[in-house]
């Protein structure tokens, strides 16, 4: 099989992120798993090499800029660019209570992981997708971080109100639009892909889609030609308002 891509996923030894990977290795794409816990990386990559696919582990800690660089360093040395990254880490934090109740810490937690850590990953990755001739960067996002939709009463979302996971989405939404507009021009698109409600460690395993199906309009972003968007919030089911 010819490794025409290389794509980079974080938080890829579990749940989305997992997903993601095969779905894009099976697709010839060789995969660099990210994780936190480089043990839990290796044996999601082993488990993704046994079924054919080009996968290597890479220890990844969005929310540690030591090892972040280490990891675009380790990516540079082998491949010479990138052409895939998926910004899939993420995390709900601890905090449960009213929005009234929490303190900058609380919002610091989850701001570390669904934002800075984008921040730094997509940071230290740029000058490595802009190698190639389709850069592609996809951040996972959620249709709780809509303005729009948590604002309309009538809307599903209405009564849901989790000021530091929704309010670090809503962040990351503006982030993505930042960074798309700075990168128009170029050979890199930016866009958010919006899984809908997965049944993964973050909500308990609660929702009601698999993680393959939350991860397909990850993959359709990831490979998306010349002519997609840029800076555009996307589901299954199309757009998605801000």
């Amino acid at each position: 099989m010819t490794l025409e891509k290389v794509a980079l996923v974080t938080g890829a030894n579990k749940g989305i992120g997992f997903a993601a990977a095969r779905r894009l290795g099976e697709r010839g794409i060789a995969v660099l798993v990210g994780a936190r816990d480089e043990a839990l990386g290796k044996r999601a990559a082993d488990a993704l090499a046994a079924d054919g696919i080009a996968a290597t582990p890479i220890g990844l800690d969005v929310t540690d800029p030591a090892r972040v660089a280490e990891a675009a360093g380790e990516i540079e040395r082998r491949y010479g660019r990138l052409d895939i990254l998926v910004n899939n880490a993420g995390t709900a934090g601890g905090f449960t209570g009213a929005p009234s109740e929490a303190g900058a810490a609380d919002l610091r937690e989850v701001y570390e992981t669904n934002v800075f850590g984008v921040v730094t990953v997509t940071g230290a990755m740029l000058p490595l997708l802009l190698r190639s001739p389709a850069g592609r960067v996809v951040n996972l996002s959620s249709h709780v971080g809509s303005l729009t939709l948590n604002s309309d009463p009538g809307s599903p979302l209405a009564g849901v109100n989790m000021l530091a996971y929704q309010s670090s989405k809503t962040a990351l939404n503006a982030v993505t639009v930042a960074y798309a507009k700075e990168l128009r021009g170029t050979s890199v698109k930016v866009n958010i892909a919006l899984p809908g409600v997965v049944a993964t460690d973050i909500n308990h395993h609660r929702g009601h889609r698999t993680p393959a199906e939350g991860a397909a309009i990850v993959v359709r972003l990831a490979l998306l030609d010349e002519d997609g968007p840029s800076g555009a919030c996307l589901a299954d089911e199309g757009p998605v308002p801000w």
